[in-house]
C-alpha cells in the first residue's frame, strides 16, 4: 500500500490526480476501522493531515465555510453558537477522542447513511465545495452529495475541501436513537432547522434510508402551517401531521440494530419532539425580544 502525504492543497490534489484510487484520510476515524478489520485494502493512503488549510474555517460573504479538516470537537467549542444543530450532532459522534480526530469531511467521504453530520448539514441547505487539478472547483448541494449506500457524488480524482453554510437563522435540533445512549451508531436521526426569513423549515432523515434524505413532504407542510409573523403556539395536530409526514419520507431496512418499523416510529417521534423544541425557542425568542425592549 503506497502512502502519499502532500503539504499542500494543490500538491494533494495533483497526488489525487496522479493516483485517484488513493484513499484519503484525515481522522482515519473509520478508514483505519476498515484496514484493521481487513474490509477495505486500498492501493493508497492519501494523508490530508498536514494540509493546513483544511483545518480552517471563516465567513465569507456572511456565510461560513469550513474545512474539511475541521475536528468534531472544533465545531463544538469554536461554532456550536452558529451551527447548533451540527454541534449537537458532533456531541454524539463517538467518544472524546473520536471527537478530537473525527471531521465532517471524512464523514461526507464515508457518506454511511448513518452518519450523524450529514441530517443537520441537508436541514440546513449546506453545500459541499469540491475540487480537482483538471476540473477546478464546484459545488454540490448537500441533499445531492449522496448518491447510495456508502457512495457519494464525486469523481474519482476529486477531494472535498470544506462545506459552506449560512449561520442558522433560526433553531436547529438534531435527535438520534442508538442501542445505547453513548458511543454508538445511530438505528435513526433527525434534524430540523427553521428558516424564519424564508418561511421555511428544512429536516435531514439519518440512517433510514439508502442515503440521508430530506421529508419534503413534511417541509411543505410545516413552511405553510406555522404561524411565522404571530408566533402563535403549535398545534398538536400539525406536530403529530409533521411527525407522520416524516415518517412516510423514511425507506428503512430491517437490521442488527433495529427493525423498518421501529425506525418509521422512531422518527415520527423524533419530528415531533425537536419541531416542539424549535418552536418553543423561536416562540420564546420573540417573547425576549419583547421584554427586553
Amino acid at each position: 500500500m503506497d502512502f502519499l502525504r502532500p503539504t499542500t492543497w494543490e500538491d494533494a490534489l495533483a497526488a489525487k490526480a496522479g493516483q485517484p484510487d488513493a484513499l484519503p484520510v484525515q481522522g482515519g476515524t473509520d478508514v483505519m476501522v476498515e484496514i484493521n478489520f481487513d474490509l477495505h485494502r486500498p492501493a493508497a493512503l492519501l494523508d490530508l493531515n498536514p494540509v493546513r488549510e483544511l483545518a480552517e474555517w471563516d465567513v465569507v460573504d456572511g456565510r461560513l465555510r469550513v474545512g474539511a479538516g475541521v475536528p468534531y470537537v472544533r465545531l463544538i467549542e469554536e461554532l456550536g453558537d452558529r451551527l447548533p444543530g451540527l454541534a449537537q450532532a458532533s456531541r454524539t459522534v463517538g467518544s472524546p477522542q473520536i471527537r478530537n480526530r473525527g471531521t465532517v469531511g471524512g464523514n461526507l467521504g464515508a457518506a454511511s447513511p448513518a452518519g450523524d453530520s450529514h441530517p443537520p448539514l441537508i436541514a440546513g441547505d449546506a453545500e459541499i465545495e469540491v475540487a480537482s487539478a483538471a476540473r477546478g472547483v464546484r459545488m454540490i448541494p448537500a441533499t445531492e452529495f449522496y448518491t447510495g449506500v456508502k457512495r457519494n457524488a464525486l469523481e474519482p480524482d476529486e477531494l472535498i475541501r470544506a462545506f459552506w453554510t449560512d449561520p442558522a437563522p433560526g433553531p436547529q435540533y438534531f435527535s438520534k436513537i442508538g442501542t445505547r445512549n453513548a458511543m454508538v451508531i445511530a438505528v435513526c436521526s433527525f434534524a430540523i432547522a427553521l428558516h424564519p426569513g424564508r418561511r421555511r423549515v428544512g429536516t435531514g432523515v439519518g440512517s433510514a434510508a439508502p442515503t440521508p434524505r430530506r421529508a419534503t413532504a413534511a417541509e411543505d407542510f410545516l413552511s405553510a402551517e406555522l404561524d411565522w409573523e404571530g408566533r402563535g403556539p403549535l398545534s398538536i395536530s400539525a406536530a403529530k401531521e409533521f411527525g407522520e409526514l416524516v415518517k412516510r419520507a423514511a425507506s428503512p431496512i430491517d437490521d442488527v440494530r433495529g427493525t423498518a418499523d421501529y425506525r418509521r416510529h422512531a422518527l415520527s417521534v423524533m419530528a415531533r419532539r425537536t419541531l416542539t423544541w424549535a418552536w418553543n425557542d423561536y416562540r420564546d425568542g420573540a417573547k425576549a425580544g419583547k421584554e427586553a425592549s
